[in-house]
């Protein structure tokens, strides 16, 4: 073999984000290795989906990654895509409170204040929830040293409704789940940092933040025409062998290579295996060639979720300024909104309002038929945003068990996987289910698994 990896095979299963970035890391990293990335859906990108709704171009999947997690705009960048990054046009949210729209406080780490006036001013809290949080900075205690839940610390030190109010709406926006059953190294490492310098979250945030240097950068960037034009370039850059539709059924250890059996019983000879699909699938393919990895992945539990998005006559609504808004748990359907024409005018038509809702939240499965839920949907934006008007236009798409929940002990867990993983020389795995779930934590996922493989196909050589 040459030191490009001429000669040399490389299989990916799994055709998403993290898939796609560890294909194109492997690349960079071997420029002559053959590479194929075995997809059993139809299509390459996984929960990255650009649609239409109201004759506009919007996101059926995920619409943005954290710009301050560097990889995926590192990815953006390497394949062409640097001079097409968009940021949202606002950042400004709103919190429903009773009933009531609430502007998020500003200055909070995962809901928790730096600063109480902001706090006060936003009228988020009742009376009693504001004196209760107040007085977190002289409460005993000291800093978190054992595993816990995002929930039970918030409680513990500031209170249940900035738990209720603050922090569960925000985590369940990212991983529609509970903060009571969300570990808090996993799901929310900033606040875990701030929870292991000190006693005080609120003294610990506010620390971090006359600490930091003002910050002009975006927080959210995507790119222009779509997340799916980022899928076509990765995999256009990364020159893959696509074979979509297609179930890899076992991964098996031969000496000194990999046996990837595809359903129907055909089989790829690989130099090295990443293993990036969710974790029932990895559970599955990892039972022969790294048996002790199956038993946690097949355990991590997941969410599924559904995205309407509903089209409106302009002025049919009457919405905020702002990007959207977080929704408590509780009574209703609808655990957030984005005001896709306020965030992303440009994607926005004239005479056209785009509103885009998530439904779903761990162990509440979206049962309703396409119909029913955006009949549902709309009564409660309506409700909400006054008005009678009906939609112009809308769409649903489902991603089914789409977000793992990182249960009280999930990096232990990980860690776990990872030292059975490791102990197979070329053998990696990538994707959400370990140690983020966002565009940019996924992308780094990939390229971790890719260094590892990449190294190891060299090393042979």
């Amino acid at each position: 073999m040459n030191a490009d990896g001429t000669d040399r095979h490389v299989v990916i299963v799994g055709g998403g984000i993290s898939g796609l970035a560890a294909a194109h890391a492997v690349r960079a990293a071997l420029p002559g290795v053959r590479i194929t990335v075995v997809e059993e859906s139809e299509r390459l990108g996984g929960a990255l989906l650009t649609g239409e709704l109201g004759g506009a171009t919007v996101e059926t999947g995920a619409d943005n990654w954290l710009a301050r997690v560097p990889e995926a705009t590192g990815l953006a960048e390497a394949v062409g895509l640097g001079g097409e990054l968009v940021a949202p046009a606002t950042g400004r949210a709103w919190v429903l409170v009773r009933d009531r729209l609430r502007p998020l406080p500003a200055g909070t780490v995962r809901g928790v204040p730096a600063r109480l006036g902001p706090l006060a001013r936003s009228r988020v809290l009742s009376p009693r929830g504001l004196v209760r949080a107040s007085v977190e900075p002289w409460l005993p205690g000291r800093p978190v040293t054992e595993p816990v839940t995002v929930g039970d610390l918030v409680a513990r030190r500031l209170g249940r409704q900035v738990v209720d109010r603050l922090v569960d709406p925000l985590l369940g926006g990212v991983y529609a789940g509970s903060a009571d059953a969300l570990d808090l190294d996993a799901a929310a490492p900033d606040l875990a940092a701030l929870a292991r310098s000190r006693r005080s979250l609120v003294r610990a945030a506010r620390a971090r933040a006359a600490a930091a240097t003002p910050d002009t950068a975006p927080v959210f960037l995507t790119v222009n025409g779509g997340l799916s034009t980022l899928v076509a370039a990765v995999a256009a850059a990364a020159r893959v062998e696509v074979l979509t539709r297609t179930r890899a059924a076992t991964v098996e250890r031969l000496s000194g290579a990999f046996r990837v059996t595809l359903a129907g019983g055909r089989a790829l000879i690989a130099d090295g295996v990443v293993v990036a699909t969710p974790g029932r699938s990895a559970a599955r393919l990892l039972e022969l060639v790294a048996p002790a990895a199956a038993p946690p992945l097949r355990d991590l539990a997941y969410a599924s979720v559904a995205l309407v998005g509903l089209a409106y006559p302009s002025g049919a609504l009457r919405l905020p300024e702002g990007s959207g808004v977080l929704v408590p748990a509780g009574r209703r359907l609808v655990k957030a909104v984005t005001f896709y024409s306020q965030k992303w005018p440009r994607s926005t038509l004239p005479g056209t309002t785009l509103l885009r809702a998530s439904v779903g939240r761990a162990g509440e499965p979206v049962d309703l038929d396409d119909a029913e839920l955006v009949a549902a949907v709309h009564t409660e934006l309506g409700q909400l945003f006054s008005t009678t008007k009906q939609p112009v236009d809308a769409f649903v798409a489902r991603w089914d068990d789409a977000l793992p929940q990182y249960a009280l002990g999930h990096l232990s867990r990980v860690d776990a996987i990872e030292a059975a993983v490791g102990a197979v020389p070329g053998l990696a795995v990538a994707g959400a289910a370990y140690r983020g779930v966002g565009i940019a934590a996924c992308v780094r996922s990939g390229n971790a698994a890719a260094a590892r493989v990449a190294a190891h196909v060299r090393a042979r050589g």
